[in-house]
C-alpha cells in the first residue's frame, strides 16, 4: 500500500482544468491501486501563509525562545512536512499563472523545503533527503510553453523536486487551453491519455 499526497493549487474551484485532471488521476489511480491511501490538500481553498518572520523564528529559535506566533507557524510547517514525508507519491496540480506556478503552491513549498528535514547541507553542497519518492505534476496552460523560454513552471519544479531528493518526476501538461479552435479539447484529451498511462 502506498500513500499518495495531492496538492491542489488552482484558484478556480469550478471550471478548473487542473482540478479536472486531478479528478481523472484519482479515479484511475484508485481503480489501479485500490489499497492505496489518497490525501488531498487544497492550498487555494485553505491557503498556507507566505514565508514570514514567524516561520523563520519557529525554525531557528529554541523552543523556550519562541513566541506563540512562531510556535503556531512551526506547528503548521511540521504538519505540512509530515504529510510530505509520509507520502510515497506526490501529485502537484498546478495551473500556469504568469508563466510560473501559483503563489499558493510556492508558499507550500516554502514550508516543506526544510534544512535537516527534507534536505541537508553537506561539504559538497545540498543533498535531498526524500529519495525513493515519486512526483507527478499535472498542469494546465493557456498557451503552448513546453520547451519554450516562457516556461518557468516545469524547470522550477524539477529543480525543487531534485533539491529535496525526488528525481522520478513526470510532467503531464494540458496545453493551449485558452487558445481558439479545438486546442483546449486536444490539450485536455492529451493530458488525460497520459494520466491513464501513469496511473
Amino acid at each position: 500500500m502506498s500513500n499518495v499526497l495531492i496538492i491542489e493549487s488552482s484558484a478556480r474551484q469550478q471550471d478548473s482544468i487542473s482540478r479536472q485532471l486531478t479528478r481523472q488521476f484519482i479515479g484511475q489511480w484508485r481503480a489501479a491501486h485500490p489499497a492505496d491511501r489518497i490525501s488531498v490538500r487544497d492550498v487555494a481553498l485553505n491557503p498556507v501563509p507566505h514565508l514570514d518572520a514567524n516561520l523563520l523564528g519557529g525554525w531557528m529559535k529554541a523552543a523556550e525562545q519562541r513566541n506563540d506566533d512562531e510556535q503556531i507557524s512551526l506547528d503548521r510547517s511540521n504538519e505540512l512536512t509530515d504529510e510530505l514525508l509520509a507520502a510515497d507519491v506526490l501529485v502537484l496540480a498546478a495551473p500556469m499563472y504568469n508563466f510560473a506556478i501559483p503563489s499558493t503552491l510556492k508558499a507550500w513549498l516554502d514550508h516543506v523545503l526544510r534544512a535537516g528535514v527534507t534536505f541537508k547541507y553537506t561539504p559538497t553542497g545540498p543533498q535531498g533527503l526524500l529519495t525513493g519518492k515519486r512526483a507527478i505534476v499535472l498542469t494546465a496552460r493557456g498557451g503552448i510553453h513546453t520547451g519554450a523560454s516562457s516556461d518557468h513552471q516545469e524547470p522550477y519544479l524539477r529543480q525543487v523536486m531534485a533539491f529535496i531528493g525526488i528525481h522520478d518526476v513526470t510532467f503531464i501538461h494540458a496545453e493551449g487551453v485558452n487558445l481558439s479552435g479545438d486546442f483546449q479539447e486536444k490539450g485536455i484529451n492529451h493530458a488525460k491519455a497520459l494520466i491513464a498511462q501513469v496511473a
